[in-house]
């Protein structure tokens, strides 16, 4: 028999089968009901506007916009409203995304069934959700010195493989200044060469290939 005020989810994500087995670990939980499901981050917004449920799960990546930023107009209509992402990634740069927008949670879809239902009570319960692994990406973002807007374009060029004259072409500055650009940020992120910041940029998450 159902709890007579049971938590009220909705679960935003383009993978039917993905929200369907989400919805059926859900059900076996008296205190939790899901409903409603969006498949894109425009229907996450107008589905919360409709049900302003107690819990979202919300995918990092959707087809119309990234998760974080369904997220964002979300709180700004409802600045109490309680996210959980729940995503395949776990590059620290996407971690703190999520969580500089307001996201109460940040689990990955491997995670237990049991897990989940915790994650999901605890946010409920107005605490923040954060696993040990997750907790150990922030920290190792922590490690690095923060890139400025600047940097962070230079460096997306770099992991396609630009010169620095390529980089200066395409931003509009000296070749003198794309290469001080390059050293600056080979210095925060601590690599000895291009090629190690490419793949640092890619793996935390700095920079997507898509």
């Amino acid at each position: 028999m159902g709890s007579p005020n049971p938590i009220r989810l909705i679960l935003v994500d383009d993978h039917f089968l993905l929200r369907k087995g989400l919805q059926l670990v859900i059900s076996l939980k008296h205190d939790m009901k899901v409903v409603a499901e969006a498949e894109n981050g425009r229907e996450a917004i107008e589905q919360f506007r409709k049900h302003q449920p107690d819990i979202t799960l919300m995918d990092l990546r959707l087809p119309d916009m990234r998760g974080t930023d369904a997220l964002r107009k979300i709180r700004q209509e409802f600045p109490d409203a309680r996210v959980i992402m729940l995503t395949t990634y776990d590059a620290d740069e996407d971690i703190h995304q999520a969580l500089a927008a307001g996201a109460a949670g940040y689990l990955l879809k491997n995670l237990p069934a049991n897990e989940l239902i915790d994650a999901i009570r605890t946010v409920h319960a107005g605490k923040n959700y954060i696993p040990a692994s997750v907790a150990q990406r922030l920290a190792e973002r922590d490690a690095y010195k923060e890139l400025s807007q600047r940097e962070l374009e230079v460096l997306r060029l770099v992991v396609k493989g630009l010169s620095n004259k390529e980089i200066a072409d395409v931003l509009h500055f000296t070749e003198f200044t794309a290469k001080a650009h390059v050293r600056n940020i080979l210095s925060k992120l601590d690599v000895a060469d291009r090629t190690e910041a490419a793949t640092l940029a890619i793996n935390r998450g700095l920079v997507t290939l898509e």
